[in-house]
Parts: C-alpha cells; structure tokens; sequence
C-alpha cells in the first residue's frame, strides 16, 4: 500500500498514480455522487432539522417572531448550500479506480493523494445498496495494511477508527462496480494460490447481494 501527493508522469491516466504497468489494465472507474455525499456523509437533512428545532425555540422567544424566522431561514438555506459545495467539492476531487491487480482511491480537496491498495492486501469487500442503486462498498485490510482513518474521511467506513476500512462511498451503480470489484478481487487470489500450489484452486470471496438481503440500507458480507 502506498500514498502518492505528486507531480505525475507523462502519460500517466487519469485517476492514477502513474503509468500502468505492462499487464495492468482498468476495469472500472467511478466517483461518489453528490446527493450522497450530502445525504450520508454531511448528513444535510439531519444538520438541518437539528437547526429547525433549534430556531423554533428563538423564534417562540424573539419579541420580532417574524423577522427572526426569515433571518434564521436564510441561515439554514445558507448553511445547507454550503454542505452542497462540500459534497461537490469532494465529488469532483474523488476518482475510484479498480484495476486487475488493485484499487486506486484518488481523494483529497485541498490535499489530493493516491493510495494504491493491492488486492493482496485486502482480506474482504462488503456492498451496502441504497433505493437509488448506489452504494457503499468497504473494503476490510489485512492487519498489517493499515491507513490512518482521518487520513481517508469521507473515504472511510464510519466509525471503524481502531481498524479503518477505506470506502468506495455513494457510487452510483453500486450493484455492478461491486461485481468488478469482486471478480477481480477473486480472479487475484486465485493467481496467488496457484502461484504458491499449482493446480489448487482457491475458494475466493466474492462480493454477493443475497435475494432478500440487499435491501436498501443493508450491509451485505462478502462470501
């Protein structure tokens, strides 16, 4: 694994960190949407009835009830807009790459950096599907991999800080960028078994959505 913040090389594709090496091809890339970064990351809906509840209150005390409410309507309106140029923000400087070999996360709005994260490296995915068919997809590192969580927000599973979990997060079509995913995950563990015991073939996890289980919201494990 390893983070790039540098000046790129002639030639090098969009999204990554350099020019692809010889057998390295691209299967897929993709952004998180900006809805869902102002829905699931900045939680706009949620800052804004916080603050909703908070102005009935000053305004049931304001002796200009009228003027206070337009004042703290425009506030609101101000600060929701403002998490909307977040979200954007973040969408336009994120760019998820997945390659036969690895997955390249492109992150960063006042910093960009590279990290390259080898699919030896990655112990299991996970799909998280959402009723407007995108989704998350986590990806689970083996112990001694390790990226500092902060250093990954937005781009990381909540709340996993002791072990983080880097996140290809609100992609739109998440149901077939997870099956890239998973196929190439498998197809790479596949070479590495054969690789240390010819004519072995690994039982591979592969990102699944179980009939009934991939329901909007729902955490569906890697087999």
């Amino acid at each position: 694994m390893s983070a790039h913040c540098d000046f790129l090389p002639e030639g090098t594709q969009r999204g990554l960190p350099g020019p692809l090496p010889t057998g390295e091809r691209i299967l897929w890339q993709g952004a998180p949407s900006t809805r869902g970064l102002w829905l699931r990351v900045f939680h706009a809906p949620l800052a804004g009835l916080w603050f909703a509840v908070c102005g009935i209150g000053v305004v049931a005390v304001a002796q200009n009830p009228a003027g206070t409410a337009a004042a703290l309507a425009g506030v609101l309106g101000l600060a929701l807009a403002l998490l909307g140029v977040l979200a954007f923000a973040a969408h336009r400087t994120t760019l998820y790459t997945v390659t036969n070999r690895r997955l390249v996360l492109q992150i960063g709005i006042a910093l960009p950096v590279t990290y390259n994260l080898p699919f030896g490296q990655v112990e299991s995915a996970e799909l998280r599907l959402f009723g407007d068919g995108s989704g998350d997809v986590p990806l689970r590192l083996k112990p001694a991999a390790r990226i500092a969580y902060l250093q990954l927000w937005p781009h990381a599973r909540p709340w996993r800080v002791g072990r983080p979990e880097p996140m290809l997060r609100s992609v739109p079509g998440a149901t077939e960028a997870a099956a890239i995913l998973g196929r190439a995950l498998a197809e790479a563990r596949d070479a590495e078994v054969r690789a240390a015991a010819p004519g072995i073939v690994a039982d591979l996890p592969v990102i699944v959505a179980r009939p009934g289980r991939a329901a909007p919201g729902r955490l569906v494990a890697a087999e």
